[in-house]
Parts: C-alpha cells; sequence; structure tokens
C-alpha cells in the first residue's frame, strides 16, 4: 500500500534527471577527479617524447648484436 509515494517520489527524481541534466560543472567535475587543465598538457608531451627518445636509444642498441641477427634475444 505505502509504494504509491515512493514510486512518485522516484518518477520525479528520473523526470528531474532527464530533463534538467544540462547544467553540468565541468570545472568542478574536473577539480573533483584531479585531472589537470588542457592547457597542462606541454609538461606530458615533453615527458612523452622524452620517454619515446630513450626507448629509441634502447631499440637501435637492442637491435645492433653483434651476431648478425637483427633482433630478439640473444
Amino acid at each position: 500500500m505505502g509504494r504509491g509515494r515512493a514510486k512518485a517520489k522516484q518518477v520525479k527524481v528520473a523526470r528531474q534527471l532527464k530533463y534538467n541534466s544540462g547544467g553540468t560543472d565541468l570545472d568542478r567535475l574536473r577539480d573533483e577527479l584531479g585531472v589537470g587543465d588542457s592547457s597542462d598538457n606541454d609538461d606530458a608531451d615533453d615527458l612523452s617524447d622524452e620517454l619515446a627518445d630513450r626507448y629509441a636509444d634502447y631499440a637501435d642498441d637492442y637491435s645492433n648484436n653483434d651476431d648478425g641477427r637483427s633482433s630478439g634475444r640473444s
């Protein structure tokens, strides 16, 4: 018998979520998730470039074996 009020409240909340969800504050969400600004990607790009250079050097060293093989473990 008491299900009528609970169901009406659920329907009300569902309608609010469906029709009034356009006001998302993306800056607040970014802060809550701990994600940096998109303007801070320069540091991430520098780190990626540094890692790529380091592994490229490693790949060059790894591919130049003395036994004539071009790649793989010796």
